[in-house]
């Protein structure tokens, strides 16, 4: 798998995401490892998403894993604590912003 084919797959993941009722800022970094390696960054800005294949310097936290792993993490069959606590997802930066990932992943629009 290429840094693209993951960089759309995951955006599409993502965009699936309701976050019409956060209305704090919030800002990701995506830090791929091994295949399809990469950076790209999800922002909260006003109750809109936007993911984007860049690197993000004003970021609240970075989320570094595999894409197996993300994908896990963002169709639900992973809990990001979980994956924290057992390796497969490193964070650094603001870890109460960064608690709020589970909560994106978790707003799946109906």
């Amino acid at each position: 798998m290429t840094y693209a084919d993951m960089f759309s797959k995951v955006k599409g993941l993502f965009m699936e995401s309701d976050v019409s009722d956060i209305s704090e800022h919030l800002a990701f970094q995506f830090n791929i490892t091994g295949e399809a390696e990469g950076i790209f960054y999800a922002e909260v800005n006003d109750g809109v998403l936007a993911v984007e294949p860049y690197e993000y310097f004003d970021r609240d936290a970075i989320f570094i894993c595999s894409a197996e792993t993300l994908f896990k993490l963002t169709d639900g069959r992973l809990d990001p604590i979980l994956a924290f606590t057992t390796g497969k997802l490193k964070v650094q930066g603001n870890i109460d912003k960064a608690l709020r990932l589970k909560q994106i992943i978790d707003s799946k629009k109906a």
